[in-house]
């Protein structure tokens, strides 16, 4: 029988995974295609040119790392931290972009194109946050009420 303190250990873990799954594949692409990502940037309008081409090649990088760190469950407390900060960052481009009627390719997974933002994109992001909160809330939730028992 599987009682309340054993579970939450397993679902970290899943949810780490799951995470750091989608970090490390979203990145894959990007990481080889820097230019072709830099185009997808520049079509959400929503940075500066000279800043495109740093974050052409910092983000996939940043994402990566993310995804290794989650899978391995290393230094925790940043990775959760950047792990909600980009997603709310993508959720908010997003949707940006999606109020405004812009019809682009996300360049969430592939820089091959044909992935145009909908709802449904928005909508897994906020599933991927929903479990990145969750992480956060494990890694920073309070400790109050353990040793009352």
């Amino acid at each position: 029988m599987i009682n309340r303190k054993n579970i939450f250990p397993i679902i970290n873990l899943c949810a780490r995974w799951v995470l750091g799954v989608v970090f490390i594949y979203a990145s894959y692409d990007k990481l080889f295609h820097p230019q072709a990502f830099a185009d997808i940037i520049y079509h959400y309008q929503i940075l500066p040119d000279r800043f495109i081409n740093a974050a052409a090649v910092f983000l996939p990088w940043l994402e990566l790392l993310i995804g290794i760190f989650l899978m391995i469950g290393f230094w925790m407390p940043g990775t959760v931290i950047w792990c909600n900060l980009l997603l709310v960052v993508y959720i908010g481009a997003l949707s940006f972009n999606l109020a405004r009627g812009l019809d682009i390719d996300c360049g969430c997974f592939s820089i091959a194109g044909g992935r145009s933002i909908n709802i449904g994109t928005i909508l897994w992001d906020v599933f991927f946050l929903a479990l990145s909160i969750y992480l956060f809330i494990g890694v920073f939730g309070s400790k109050s009420g353990e040793g009352s028992k």
